[in-house]
């Protein structure tokens, strides 16, 4: 399959979505892109909820939300995406800043899997991404039409943030993203202290890349239109 792609058009400063490699639907649900903040665009919580309300498994097996837990959390596959319901983990990890450094979080590293364009990680406190278990024996992500850049809607509290994934963390560990996505649901953002426990559903657009990866306009524009054909689809 195309992977389905969002480009930054310099000329404009506007994100355009790149039709040939969209189906119709989503590019007729094109709208303009919103600022930085979750519950953005059209689609509202309630609605992504209702179609994640029971799980396909696609996973070999169940992750766990922490080291030591229980393994609970299965991969689930619906038309056009795959989802997991977990606990939020706020990630630091990528280009050191005054949130998120080796001394706000101690678990801090200087990188990401996945690279903005200039080839530097990504910036934690300003990119929404989400942190996908690294390849394994339970699940490949990237066998599963997900990479660097893939669109993730990310449904907490009545909220909805359009995020892309970053990072990788362990092979059966699930449900962790970065600083700027627990900012953007309301959560305290703290490395340390912050998060969710539970009640964070991530919902993962198969074959979609927002390009630049680290531009949260193009993110969230290719999620609105994304999110709409996934509920017209399932």
């Amino acid at each position: 399959m195309r992977t389905r792609t969002l480009a930054l058009s310099t000329a404009f400063g506007a994100a355009l979505l790149t039709a040939a490699a969209l189906p119709a639907t989503a590019r007729d649900g094109l709208v303009a892109a919103p600022p930085a903040r979750a519950d953005e665009g059209p689609v509202r919580a309630a609605e992504l909820l209702a179609k994640v309300t029971s799980c396909s498994q696609v996973s070999r097996g169940k992750f766990r939300t922490d080291p030591g837990a229980a393994a609970t959390v299965p991969v689930c596959g619906l038309n056009g995406a795959v989802f997991w319901k977990a606990d939020l983990d706020v990630d630091c990890d990528g280009q050191p800043t005054a949130a998120c450094n080796n001394k706000t979080d101690p678990w801090f590293q200087p990188d990401t899997r996945f690279h903005q364009a200039n080839d530097k990680p990504l910036n934690a406190e300003k990119v929404p991404y989400v942190v996908v278990p690294g390849a394994g024996s339970l699940w490949d992500y990237g066998s599963a039409g997900v990479t660097g850049g893939t669109v993730v809607a990310v449904v907490y509290d009545n909220k909805v943030e359009y995020a892309v994934v970053g990072d990788t963390g362990p092979s059966t560990t699930i449900g962790e993203a970065s600083y700027a996505t627990a900012k953007a649901l309301g959560m305290n953002p703290d490395p340390r202290t912050g998060g969710a426990e539970s009640g964070v559903t991530y919902i993962l657009f198969q074959h979609s890349q927002a390009t630049p990866i680290e531009s949260h306009g193009a993110a969230a524009t290719l999620g609105q239109a994304l999110a709409q054909e996934f509920l017209a689809d399932n």
